[in-house]
């Protein structure tokens, strides 16, 4: 059965009883990354997971995942060096980032890769004259309805384009297939059911007019555990296997999966020190609770309060009242909760430690290198 990550594993509270660690810092489970990636083979058996390196590149984390057989999706050469650093081998490795310079694929390929996505056809000129006789993964544009953290702005292509970029891919010889991203932390289970109907579509004109896509990436948008409830990963399992065989009933050759946030993000903590408890004037209600953490150390994607963590406080469980949460930095944007309704117990006060939970994701490599002169996001994997 699965289990859902409702608190921090027996490690992470251990090591946070050190009270010796400077904040603020992350620390991971990486035995709660094994038991996500081994959930989600069990959830869709007929997909290879390609870990989305981007969502938590550290070694001890691609090490575990190369010994329980993952792939890995990388959006750059330092993260191919990265993979290939902890064992992986090159054709475990799909470059997914749609946008490259030539020099990096060419990296790439010297590298011993042969998988890149693009979305356009400028982008495939440069994988084949880089890259020649390699694999092609297209993106279709998807809305991302149902997602916290939508991913449809930036990338895709519509699909008559994808056709048509498919169509010139098998005239320069290149295997190709078909990819989409629902949007990270997709709470909406027909999200996959949507997209496959318009992905076996492409597939089916691709193949009328010439070219032959053997392989469906899935994306990613598995959720992690913030404070709205999402499905468990069973259910996730459910419905894109039913959507696969709906849309594919006389299968595909390949299945990929690309999962970042639902593998990592329940396996940390970030642990934060309070600054300062104020009030903008005697007769206000909410509080402003200042962390050593804010946007600039990790919690971007805080950013439109679109990522809501949950918190841990040493006074939880008594009298608590309306906060606006944010960061230490001389920055006006370094505001983490405002308008999402967060209230914290009213004994909280300088020098009490916060919990951010489920924050193995995304928030070691957003950290900026020194902005304000604060140090980077230190970072533990026990």
């Amino acid at each position: 059965m699965t289990r859902t990550i409702s608190s921090p594993s027996a490690k992470i509270d251990a090591f946070l009883r050190d009270q010796n660690v400077p904040t603020p810092f992350v620390v991971v489970d990486v035995d709660l990354v094994e038991e996500r990636y081994v959930q989600l083979v069990e959830a869709i058996p007929q997909a290879r997971v390609y870990y989305a390196v981007k969502a938590n590149p550290a070694l001890a984390i691609i090490e575990r995942l190369v010994r329980l057989g993952s792939a890995f999706d990388v959006a750059s050469p330092a993260e191919i060096d990265r993979c290939l650093e902890a064992g992986a081998k090159p054709d475990d490795i799909s470059y997914g980032n749609t946008i490259k310079k030539r020099r990096d694929i060419a990296y790439a390929t010297s590298c011993g890769v042969r998988r890149f996505t693009i979305d356009v056809e400028a982008e495939l000129d440069k994988v084949a004259a880089e890259a020649p006789g390699a694999s092609v993964c297209v993106r279709l544009r998807h809305e991302c309805g149902g997602a916290d953290w939508p991913l449809s702005r930036k990338f895709g292509a519509e699909a008559p384009d994808v056709v048509r970029v498919l169509g010139l891919a098998a005239e320069a010889g290149m295997e190709s297939g078909v990819s989409f991203h629902v949007g990270s932390q997709q709470r909406d289970l027909l999200a996959w059911d949507d997209t496959l109907s318009v992905v076996a579509e492409i597939i089916d004109r691709a193949r009328n007019q010439g070219a032959n896509p053997t392989f469906v990436n899935l994306g990613g948008g598995f959720p992690g555990t913030y404070r709205e409830a999402s499905p468990a990963i069973t259910a996730y399992g459910t419905a894109v296997r039913a959507a696969i065989a709906k849309w594919f009933p006389d299968g595909i050759a390949e299945i990929m999966v690309e999962p970042g946030r639902y593998l990592v993000a329940d396996a940390g903590v970030l642990r934060s020190e309070v600054v300062l408890v104020s009030r903008r004037s005697p007769e206000d209600s909410e509080r402003w609770v200042y962390l050593d953490c804010g946007k600039f150390h990790g919690l971007a994607e805080t950013m439109d309060e679109a990522i809501r963590y949950r918190l841990r406080t040493p006074h939880d469980g008594q009298l608590s009242g309306p906060v606006v949460l944010a960061g230490p930095t001389c920055d006006s944007a370094d505001v983490l909760y405002e308008k999402s309704a967060y209230e914290l117990p009213l004994a909280l006060a300088e020098g009490d430690m916060v919990d951010i939970l489920s924050t193995g994701a995304y928030t070691t490599t957003y950290s900026s290198v020194g902005f304000n002169g604060f140090p980077p996001l230190h970072e533990h994997y026990v």
